[in-house]
């Protein structure tokens, strides 16, 4: 791709989602209270065969993945796009949620039924599940991008992308801190 096709592309993911953005809902954060990592996911759901959902994106984000009969990752490498590491045993990686499940019940899944927030925290279609290191998992927490940023500044475009695709999909509201928190990682598409 020609660097002048590159800078088009970023400039229409940008407006597109400045576009997405402008079309959720600012609302305060609803109370964590009843949340619980199990309310969205009990377990990672099955997609092919034996492989579930965890499995599928190791696979999918990973190269030269071996897996074993069980399809569980038995060697490969992954990169880590928030932290720009690359790791080479499954033991240090993990599967990110974009939009953290507690985040997300804060934003309005608190409201779903629980075959809703299955689907979304199992989620292969948008770009809400990613590997990552388990270290940079860790810090990210259930933060949204008003109080956590990939420490890769050069990735901020791409996860501001994702979170505002993701909430719009599932239409989640925003509050204004996180708006203007997504705003300012678009201004890095350029």
């Amino acid at each position: 791709m020609s660097p002048q096709a590159a800078a088009e592309r970023r400039e229409q993911s940008q407006a597109g989602s400045l576009r997405m953005l402008g079309q959720l809902k600012v609302a305060k954060a609803l109370s964590g209270r009843g949340y619980s990592h199990r309310r969205f996911q009990p377990r990672w759901a099955h997609h092919r065969g034996t492989c579930d959902a965890r499995e599928v994106v190791l696979a999918r984000d990973g190269r030269g993945v071996r897996r074993n009969k069980y399809c569980h990752p038995v060697k490969g490498t992954w990169y880590s796009p928030y932290d720009g590491k690359v790791l080479k045993s499954e033991k240090l990686v993990d599967v990110d949620h974009v939009v953290p499940l507690a985040y997300a019940w804060r934003s309005g899944a608190k409201r779903w039924s629980q075959a809703k927030r299955r689907a979304f925290a199992n989620d292969l279609t948008r770009p809400e599940l990613k590997v990552v290191s388990h270290s940079i998992n860790i810090a990210k927490g259930g933060k949204g991008p008003q109080s956590w940023r990939p420490p890769r500044r050069g990735y901020w475009c791409r996860y501001a992308t994702s979170w505002i695709s993701v909430k719009h999909h599932y239409r989640l509201f925003v509050t204004k801190r996180e708006k203007k928190a997504l705003i300012n990682m678009l201004r890095t598409c350029r």
